[in-house]
């Protein structure tokens, strides 16, 4: 017998929109459906948005998420930059806040800032701290999912193992959520502009380069939890630039932002973008061979992977179609024609906003799972009423 939990996942994914259209798709009694459904409107998970059309009779009422009810917090982490947002469980922003401020000051600074952050969001907004039901942080580096905590980042010194939702968790005990960055806006690009395709690989180009993976609507991770880390795959062993990673001729030291500024002898990649972006004709010719040389990676992965969409993000995508012509001239010279007939190498659609997007799906996903749903139905119904202790507990 289904679940309230797993009923929110039918309305959810658009194949019941009515109690009839349930009890029609499940077989299960009109009293059933009736108790599921009550169970998460005064949850507050859904909501009646209006009437369908009928063959007769009354008009039945449409079931439909109520993305209001509850607000996430999500907080996007780039080696340069820190964007925090609050969104509603659709992924909509309802205030946001951005600075510069390098990852490498070490957790401490940078999670203060963000745990401030949060607060004066909420402040702004009006809301308070129990309308947030999880928060979502996404960083350059490799995470254990169970953890929650970096495995390793070679643009990230002092993070490795670090207690990040505990950090967090003082201030909120919701479910915090860890994720790669690239990752994280591969999601919000799939999300916001690429639903219908079944494979996509989003390449963020910035400091260094990192690889998001969506096979068929969720974040592909690998068996390590390390998928995507083209950025150190080695080309020339014997060039003389090293990488962050400590190895020599990695395509991140060949062809990422900081490489190409720091051949241009500026500081970061934003410094080269913004040459690009005034016609500097060296800085055009390095960045077009940068994507040359990624390209050459990434038509490998499009040989693998098949992907529908290739997505170049990050600092290196606000370059327009220099960086991007370079990546289209390897993959497709070094790829099958049929893996590339259909194949749309695009920049991102969300630009700085891809990250804050994807991890604010990641976290509503995960809140309104059925097994989530069904947990918090389960401890709210338990609970105690206010003012009197439970059963058993000590008065």
């Amino acid at each position: 017998m289904l679940t309230a939990g797993q009923i929110l996942q039918l309305i959810r994914d658009g194949a019941c929109h009515t109690r009839k259209a349930l009890i029609e798709f499940t077989g299960l009694s009109r009293s059933t459906i009736t108790d599921r459904v009550d169970r998460l409107i005064e949850a507050g998970y859904i909501h009646e948005s209006g009437v369908a059309s009928s063959g007769g009779g009354r008009p039945p009422s449409v079931l439909d998420i109520d993305a209001t009810s509850r607000l996430v917090l999500v907080a996007d982490l780039g080696a340069g930059h820190a964007h925090v947002a609050l969104t509603d469980l659709a992924a909509r922003p309802l205030a946001e806040e951005h600075t510069e401020m390098r990852i490498d000051r070490g957790p401490e600074a940078v999670l203060s800032w963000v745990r401030q952050s949060f607060q004066r969001l909420l402040d702004r907004t009006g809301h308070p701290h129990d309308r947030v039901c999880g928060i979502g942080i996404d960083l350059p580096g490799s995470v254990d999912h169970t953890s929650g905590r970096v495995i390793r980042s070679f643009l990230m010194p002092g993070w490795d193992d670090h207690p990040i939702r505990e950090t967090l968790r003082s201030d909120f005990d919701v479910p915090i959520l860890v994720e790669n960055d690239a990752n994280a806006m591969a999601l919000g690009e799939w999300w916001s502009s690429w639903r219908e395709t079944r494979a996509l690989v989003l390449v963020k180009v910035s400091t260094g380069i990192g690889t998001g993976v969506i096979l068929n609507g969720e974040i592909y991770r690998g068996a390590e939890g390390a998928a995507g880390n083209i950025g150190h795959v080695r080309l020339r062993e014997t060039d003389d630039r090293v990488c962050t990673c400590g190895s020599r001729g990695c395509v991140a030291s060949l062809a990422s932002g900081h490489a190409v500024a720091a051949d241009l002898g500026r500081e970061t990649s934003r410094d080269a973008v913004r040459l690009v972006q005034a016609g500097d004709p060296t800085a055009i010719a390095r960045t077009q061979e940068a994507g040359r040389t990624l390209g050459i990676v990434l038509a490998t992965a499009v040989s693998l992977l098949n992907p529908g969409v290739l997505v170049l993000a990050g600092d290196m995508a606000e370059t327009g179609e220099h960086y991007l012509t370079g990546i289209r001239e390897s993959v497709y010279r070094r790829s099958l024609p049929y893996t590339t007939r259909n194949l749309e190498i695009a920049t991102s659609s969300l630009g700085e906003r891809a990250g804050i997007v994807g991890t604010a799906v990641i976290v509503m996903e995960h809140v309104l799972s059925p097994a989530t749903v069904d947990a918090a139905l389960a401890a709210a119904e338990s609970a105690p009423p206010r003012g009197r202790p439970k059963a058993g507990a000590a008065g």
